[in-house]
């Protein structure tokens, strides 16, 4: 199980950029991608909710690329770094990895609209 995350426009389509990516998640483009999209395991679900709680990464939907980002900085902030070798294993720090994914297409795409599941 999954969140497939992404920055939309006033259409709801999903945000390209300029230029690709190589941002990856539980899924991934090879070669990369210039969707504003990332892929998020569920495993990482109990980190977010206690950073953003009870909603979890859920609480960024809805918002704006720009509006987001200081609540995601504010997640990152609260996570380790201790980023595992294997993607699927829940700790803070792949779960901190995927909201600084998360950030950078807020970043790159502030006007975007972030929907998910």
């Amino acid at each position: 199980m999954s969140y497939d995350i992404r920055l939309c426009n006033s259409a709801g389509e999903t945000i390209t950029l300029d230029h690709k990516h190589n941002l990856s998640g539980g899924t991934y483009c090879l070669g990369g991608t210039d969707e504003c999209w990332l892929n998020v395991t569920y495993n990482y679900s109990a980190h977010f909710r206690r950073v953003f709680g009870e909603n979890g990464i859920r609480t960024i939907y809805g918002m704006s690329g720009a509006d987001s980002a200081p609540l995601l900085v504010a997640g990152i902030n609260q996570l380790a770094t201790d980023v595992a070798d294997d993607y699927w294993e829940a700790t803070e720090g792949n779960a901190r990895k995927a909201l600084c994914d998360l950030l950078a297409l807020a970043l790159a795409a502030p006007e975007g609209i972030w929907e998910g599941d």
